[in-house]
């Protein structure tokens, strides 16, 4: 029987602890959690690239590929954390030594993993055990150039601190000889070229969310970051639209709708809700302001260089047409629809021709990963009065929602 777990979410939420470059001096803290996030934003962008003329089912192939191949990724990273890069690859070299390795991550993995979904399961063995030969598939490489780019990306901010360091001096060729390997992917000149292009400003911008720290006001451990917690909020709707037998264009959508949902907190940061709702008329003046700075700062800009179908992508996960990324949404010949709710879209809109979007799911999947790190910071010992009430009343409007037949008031009891 199908299930998800409380030792799932929290394994997906614990790449917040999980340090990057911790043998280097760094500005700031680097986190694996936040470079999945950009990551996965750049794989987004250079996905669109490169498969803007393909059909609708082909490209709705290499992006489930690319989704869930960013995901096996990241759990395995996860078991392998103690690891240098450097010394991964020199093992990766080694059929016999990866292939141990590997055998036991996953042995790591299996408890967590396979009571989701068992086909789930299985793609992820798959992924993990198949021949070097095999990982060349256009999805590979864009994931490989989006981890190029992530790396690099923060390779960047630590190297001008780092001139004494002798390794320095070899990552950062080392870099430009993966990258000019997969230059053959549509995008990555693009993504490399600094602030040269929409597409570059904008992976640009996502990155600087790392920067942006939650609950702000409010001592946590660990202290997520705006860009983290965008990522869990998507790994969380994929696997939550897959344990509800969403069809793949709506699994895809919930997942980079979670992505992107805070995109406009590059431009307002992280307004915490008793502010928002402080004064009446808060919430839409914010709202009217984010639409304007995402509009002339990311969106236009998209448009005006060609990437006008990265931009109506954006706007669809962003629910621009509907003024709200948390409404349930579908497409027919007349355009974006509203659903009558959850239920609505699971009965007559599951399908692919519909490009269906979860609101609701989002919306609880963001407040669930909200409850979460209030939870493992007062359980790593850092708690207030200011936490242990939003956790309280986080746990409260949770256990109230139903995705219609699921409930998760019983996954919230296993949170004592």
């Amino acid at each position: 029987m199908r299930s998800i777990r409380k030792s799932l979410l929290q394994f997906i939420f614990s790449g917040a602890s999980m340090r990057r470059w911790n043998d280097k001096l760094r500005p700031v803290e680097l986190f694996e959690l936040d470079k999945q996030a950009h990551k996965m934003i750049a794989a987004f962008l250079l996905w669109q690239q490169n498969t803007a003329g393909m059909s609708d089912e082909e490209q709705r192939r290499i992006g489930i590929d690319i989704i869930e191949g960013g995901i096996f990724d990241y759990f395995y990273r996860l078991i392998i954390t103690d690891i240098k890069p450097p010394v991964f690859y020199r093992i990766k070299a080694n059929s016999e030594h990866y292939r141990e390795l590997t055998a036991w991550t996953l042995k790591e993995l299996e408890p967590r993993i396979r009571p989701l979904d068992e086909d789930f399961w299985q793609r992820l063995t798959a992924y993990h055990s198949r021949p070097a030969e095999e990982s060349n598939a256009l999805s590979d490489r864009i994931l490989s150039a989006a981890h190029m780019y992530a790396s690099r990306w923060e390779f960047c901010l630590i190297e001008p601190l780092n001139g004494f360091d002798e390794e320095i001096k070899e990552i950062g060729p080392s870099f430009n000889k993966r990258l000019l390997a997969l230059k053959d992917v549509d995008g990555v000149n693009e993504l490399l070229a600094g602030s040269g292009t929409a597409l570059a400003r904008m992976a640009n911008l996502c990155g600087q969310l790392r920067f942006q720290i939650r609950w702000a006001q409010t001592p946590r451990v660990p202290a997520t970051s705006v860009l983290g917690h965008m990522f869990i909020v998507a790994v969380y709707s994929y696997l939550f639209s897959l344990y509800l037998d969403g069809c793949p264009q709506r699994r895809i959508n919930d997942f980079y709708c979670g992505l992107f949902h805070d995109l406009a907190e590059l431009l307002t940061r992280d307004i915490i809700t008793p502010v928002k709702r402080s004064v009446a008329q808060l919430p839409e003046i914010i709202h009217q302001y984010e639409d304007e700075e995402l509009h002339s700062k990311i969106l236009d800009p998209l448009e005006q260089e060609g990437y006008g179908h990265i931009r109506e992508r954006l706007d669809y996960y962003l629910g621009l047409t509907t003024k709200s990324e948390f409404h349930d949404t579908f497409r027919t010949d007349q355009g974006i629809q509203k659903a009558d709710g959850f239920a609505d879209l699971q009965a007559r809109c599951n399908d692919d021709r519909f490009d269906p979007k979860d609101g609701q799911l989002i919306k609880a999947c963001d407040n669930l990963a909200a409850f979460i790190e209030a939870y493992s910071s007062i359980h790593n010992g850092l708690g207030s009065p200011h936490l242990y009430e939003a956790m309280a009343r986080m746990r409260r409007d949770i256990s109230a929602i139903r995705l219609g037949s699921f409930s998760l008031a019983p996954l919230l009891a296993d949170f004592d």
